[in-house]
């Protein structure tokens, strides 16, 4: 018996699907068989759609500016202030 082998991507591993309605395909495969709720993405490396298990929409985070790390000094002794 032949088993169809995928390609992968060199960066991340994952599947590679060459437009996004096949990709698309696979994600609700896999939600029918396993019930695994997953998104489509387009990868910045190889160009290909790939699988996540992570919503795209809540996965980047924007910070306030007045709520940033401000960076620590690194001089010898430094013990910052308490509050």
């Amino acid at each position: 018996m032949h088993y169809f082998t995928p390609k992968r991507c060199a960066t991340s591993n994952k599947i590679m699907y060459h437009d996004k309605v096949q990709a698309q395909r696979a994600a609700d495969q896999s939600f029918i068989e396993r019930g695994a709720e997953l998104w489509v993405y387009r990868c910045e490396y190889c160009n290909c759609w790939h699988l996540t298990h992570r919503d795209p929409q809540l996965s980047y985070r924007h910070v306030p500016l007045n709520q940033e790390l401000k960076p620590h000094s690194r001089k010898r002794g430094y013990k910052p202030r308490r509050r």
